[in-house]
């Protein structure tokens, strides 16, 4: 009975990190391009982000992909700051992923 734990344990915790390892690398939405190439969707919505949150000039707040009639777009949402000591203002913006 003592050997059978020994033995459960290790590889209980084993196949725990396993499908850890397994989830965080499915979380990542991949998308190919015309050429074959292999771009991670998120980093790509990310800088479009950045981008938008300048030209708003307030904060990136969330950058992700999202399929609009059958369209890869990025949801960005930008927090800019209010006048007067008010709550900053929440912006959403769809933009193409390409």
């Amino acid at each position: 009975m003592k050997t059978l734990r020994s033995i459960f344990r290790p590889t209980i915790a084993a196949l725990s990190a396993a499908g850890l390892f397994a989830v965080s690398a499915n979380a990542a939405p991949l998308r190919t391009l015309e050429g074959g190439e292999i771009l991670m969707a998120a980093a790509d919505c990310y800088s479009i982000g950045q981008q938008v949150a300048d030209q708003h000039g307030g904060t990136l707040a969330r950058a992700s992909e999202s399929n609009q009639g059958g369209q890869s777009v990025c949801v960005i949402v930008v927090l800019v700051p209010a006048k007067d000591g008010q709550r900053p203002r929440r912006v959403e913006v769809v933009v193409p992923a390409n």
